[in-house]
């Protein structure tokens, strides 16, 4: 997926002029911010569960290369086949020889925002094997020919009445009188039209949520069977997964997911969370002939160590940006590439680099909600600052931006100097306000006003309010 993170305040105004989008984007907060508040209130130990999820990710990134060994150990072990692929060129390279191995004509593939990351459907597209979405999501994203807006939900961009319509364009065998109104009525249709896709294919692909040293194992967790049939009915199962999926243990897979359904969908636990090991064994009714896993790098073991190793805990819930202003008023796309959201605007620089990604650390308010939501911890709003830094140091801000910031920090770093220009500032503000109280246009506020009203300064300082609160103290 080629990146137009560069373009992100382009692809910003756009987004918040497209009304059908922001009508989308509403359901945001009833889909999942009130589902997780609900669920994660009914778990006393949810806190706890944070804190030994974050515990988990911490000791398997100080032991990564242990823990990535062991699992090829166990895998082969169990009569599989791990590939290590440092670039999605290799990556893509592994998956198209292994599905010409098989002369397979089509791939079905579960939702994996990897396989997006390395570019796989256009890829194997151009060397003449066509893969087939079955995740509901992705299957109709991908008659829209667009990328998913969204790590868990592809397609929460598209409304039911774009969906009916996609779907009685492509689907010109059916009735085209037909209901096509609600969510049972789309999924009835895809799986019909899926069925024998899945039985045609011989190669399955599919992500994974896990990979368990202990095991050998790869978990992945979905609400639709489509992720079971990809990997059961074709002869061939490839997993594709970044390094950093690993845990050690079923007993810390087991602890994750507890913490993994709640903040993503807000479920105590997924419909179908299901666990692979190997290619189908002698006596075993079912399965695939061949088990490969495909482990991408692409930047990843670069991040340990830094200041950024700690996004290597997630686990791609999506809770950041389910509760992120920035997202809900924009979208997926207006980031660029696979992964939106503060998560996005943190892990795609540290792939892409910050000359190409610099805008989306700075798209954030800095409300704190990710980082206080994000099941493991992760420390969002601290790595955009730094990522921040970085662009302010490589000189990659506009002219305009970077002389906003050394002004500010002059008054910053000089308090008396700040506080005389703020109060002036302030009262000539107020006074300004009038009677209203606020403002519809403000010169250097037109990112503000354009969208909102900016209010007017009223009352005391924050400095003269806490002098007064110390005096009495």
């Amino acid at each position: 997926m080629d990146s137009t993170s560069k373009n992100f305040k382009a692809n910003s105004r756009r987004a918040l002029d497209d009304s059908t989008l922001q009508r989308a984007l509403g359901n945001i907060k009833t889909g999942f911010q009130e589902k997780r508040r609900q669920v994660t209130s009914e778990l006393p130990e949810f806190e706890a569960l944070r804190d030994q999820g974050r515990d988990i990710k911490n000791h398997v990134l100080a032991n990564l290369d242990f823990y990535l060994e062991r699992f090829e150990e166990k895998v082969v072990e169990n009569g599989g086949v791990v590939h290590w692929c440092r670039t999605p060129e290799e990556a893509r390279k592994t998956i198209l020889d292994i599905a010409k191995t098989r002369n397979a004509q089509t791939v079905t593939k579960g939702k994996s925002m990897v396989a997006e990351e390395i570019g796989l459907n256009d890829y194997l597209e151009e060397n003449g094997i066509e893969p087939v979405e079955t995740d509901l999501g992705e299957y109709i994203i991908q008659l829209r020919h667009e990328p998913p807006s969204h790590i868990i939900a592809p397609a929460i961009h598209v409304t039911r009445e774009q969906i009916a319509e996609d779907f009685r364009k492509h689907h010109t065998d059916l009735d085209p009188e037909r209901r096509l109104e609600t969510p049972q009525d789309f999924t009835d249709e895809a799986r019909a039209k899926l069925r024998d896709r899945y039985f045609a294919a011989d190669v399955g692909v599919t992500g994974a949520n896990f990979l368990i040293a202990e095991t050998g194992s790869t978990v992945i967790v979905t609400n639709e069977g489509n992720g079971d049939m990809t990997q059961l009915l074709g002869k061939c199962h490839v997993v594709i997964a970044s390094l950093e999926k690993i845990v050690p243990t079923l007993e810390d897979a087991s602890t994750i997911l507890r913490l993994l359904a709640r903040s993503a969908t807000g479920q105590e636990m997924s419909v179908y969370t299901t666990f692979s090991t190997g290619p189908r064994r002698a006596k075993d009714l079912d399965g695939p002939e061949e088990f490969h896993v495909v482990l991408l790098d692409n930047g990843r073991s670069a991040m340990l160590g830094t200041e950024f190793q700690d996004m290597l805990r997630c686990i791609r819930c999506a809770a950041c940006m389910n509760h992120c202003p920035v997202y809900a008023a924009v979208g997926g796309h207006a980031y660029g590439w696979v992964y939106p959201g503060p998560m996005g605007a943190v892990l795609t620089p540290s792939l892409i680099g910050v000359e190409e990604a610099g805008h989306l650390p700075n798209a954030s308010t800095f409300c704190g909600r990710c980082e206080s939501v994000c099941p493991m911890r992760i420390p969002l709003p601290k790595m955009m600052r730094h990522y921040r830094t970085r662009e302010f140091e490589r000189d990659l801000g506009s002219p305009r931006v970077k002389s906003a910031l050394k002004l500010w920090a002059g008054l910053a770093t000089r308090p008396k100097l700040y506080r005389f220009a703020t109060g002036i500032v302030m009262r000539v503000l107020g006074a300004l306000g009038g009677k209203a109280g606020k403002f519809k246009s403000l010169p250097l506020a037109g990112g503000w006003t354009k969208v909102r009203d900016m209010p007017a300064p009223q009352g005391k300082t924050f400095h003269q309010l806490y002098a007064e609160k110390k005096r009495v103290a």
